[in-house]
């Protein structure tokens, strides 16, 4: 359905799920922790339940943020890279993924996916892209690849015969390794050949206390997988990692002298031969 300009009418934009806001939701606490207001009480309580047993929590999803826009300024720029597959989306906060690589390469073309239906009433927001470039946004699960990969606004928005960055920021740590090796394993062998991989997941190398997170992550539904930075390594086997390799994100290429924080994420980049 259009409006009279031509452009989603608001009805495109519904939720066609239930929210559940009566229980904590992963990218609502993200978004009620980064100073955001789309979230619940639910969320609130679960949110400050995990910052009391490790404050650190914050400042890893402050650094988190502050990763994903470093990458997408070298995707953009040093890489070249002007297709992007943004998989596990998330509540909008500005500046967003398109919004970043736009600045670099105006004609870049994003495509958002998440299964968030808060994330859906919130779409209008990733898709204000330059006259140049394109943003399309698939409400899927990357669970189910398929439904990604064959969605009209995937393959009507990239060129599957041109590199493709895949941008998994903060999304497999809420998947188990039985299921997010081969997930991102079957991401990637779709992409042409020059394409990239960037992720981040949550680890407790360097905060033990991340095991009580996770547990309590737990109580409120939500399943925190906490992978050492030999397992996340294997999410890029097979491929050439960009210097410098996986490494806690606040020390990926930072743009200034490091600072030092309770961080307790790895992330890195990898190109596919």
């Amino acid at each position: 359905m259009a409006d009279a300009d031509g452009g989603p009418s608001s009805d495109d934009f519904l939720p066609i799920a239930i929210l559940h806001t009566e229980q904590a939701h992963s990218a609502r606490l993200y978004d009620y922790i980064l100073g955001g207001k789309d979230n619940y009480t639910a969320d609130r309580v679960a949110a400050h339940k995990l910052l009391r047993a490790w404050p650190g929590v914050k400042d890893s999803m402050l650094a988190n943020r502050a990763f994903m826009h470093r990458v997408a300024t070298f995707l953009a720029g040093e890489a070249g890279i002007r297709q992007f597959l943004d998989i596990g989306t998330g509540i909008p906060i500005s500046p967003n993924l398109h919004e970043l690589v736009q600045r670099t390469a105006p004609d870049a073309r994003i495509v958002y996916v998440d299964n968030d239906p808060i994330v859906l009433t919130h779409a209008r927001a990733l898709l204000t892209s330059t006259p140049q470039g394109r943003t399309a946004y698939v409400e899927a699960d990357m669970r189910r690849p398929e439904t990604i990969l064959t969605a009209p606004a995937f393959t009507d928005t990239l060129d599957l015969s041109e590199p493709i960055a895949l941008t998994v920021i903060a999304m497999v740590h809420l998947i188990a390794d039985e299921d997010a090796f081969p997930l991102v394993d079957r991401l990637v062998q779709a992409l042409p050949s020059g394409s990239y991989l960037a992720l981040s997941t949550s680890t407790a190398d360097t905060a033990p206390e991340m095991h009580e997170v996770a547990r309590l992550s737990r109580e409120e539904g939500i399943d925190l997988q906490l992978r050492s930075k030999r397992k996340v390594e294997e999410f890029f086997q097979g491929m050439e990692l960009v210097e410098p390799g996986v490494q806690l994100i606040n020390r990926w290429r930072p743009d200034t002298e490091v600072v030092e924080a309770d961080i307790a994420m790895y992330g890195g980049v990898a190109r596919k031969p």
